[in-house]
């Protein structure tokens, strides 16, 4: 964030727009593989539906709304785009709601991939550090240029919060529990 703290709003946002996107298709790569892997329900719609609501859901948790109640909670100034009475989700850059023409085809294609090439490693770690860029960007919009070390130690508070707990979450924890007791998980150690 410090090499990036002069960036203006508009730029910022563009940024956030990248990164956000293509955190979503990473999240439904790992969320969907880990689906994928260890139920024996291989329909392609259930994969789909744990793939999309967990990228989507916990991409929106991760990059938006924690960090939206950072900026709150830090007093910082919200850009409202160019009207005054702008609604929630464009104040906490909602990204499925304001971009969703590039969010939610992002899960989708995810989701397809992990469908036929189910891997973990790689899109977890990739995962973790466009959720990390996509939460910053989000942080720096609010910030404008006007970057103070209160502002620098609160947000990398908030960004940890928002990186590290969803993204755990979505990638292990929530596509595990549409998996039936009745699976075998003996060897989840053993795929990732």
């Amino acid at each position: 964030m410090l090499l990036f703290k002069n960036l203006e709003h508009d730029t910022s946002e563009k940024l956030f727009y990248i990164f956000h996107p293509a955190h979503v298709l990473l999240s439904a790569m790992v969320t969907a593989a880990i689906f994928q892997l260890y139920t024996k329900r291989k329909k392609f719609i259930a994969i789909l539906l744990v793939g999309l609501f967990g990228s989507i859901g916990i991409a929106t948790l991760s990059d938006s709304l924690i960090p939206h109640l950072g900026e709150l909670l830090m007093g910082m100034h919200i850009h409202l785009h160019s009207h005054e009475h702008a609604s929630f989700a464009e104040q906490a850059h909602i990204g499925f709601i304001e971009g969703w023409y590039v969010v939610i085809p992002a899960a989708i294609v995810g989701v397809l991939i992990a469908y036929f090439r189910p891997n973990t490693k790689f899109p977890h770690a990739g995962h973790v550090l466009l959720s990390t860029w996509a939460s910053s960007f989000h942080m720096l919009m609010a910030m404008s240029g006007n970057i103070s070390v209160l502002k620098a130690v609160g947000s990398f508070g908030f960004l940890f919060l928002a990186v590290w707990l969803p993204c755990c979450v979505s990638d292990i924890v929530f596509p595990l529990l549409f998996v039936k007791s009745s699976d075998d998980l003996s060897h989840l150690h053993h795929h990732h």
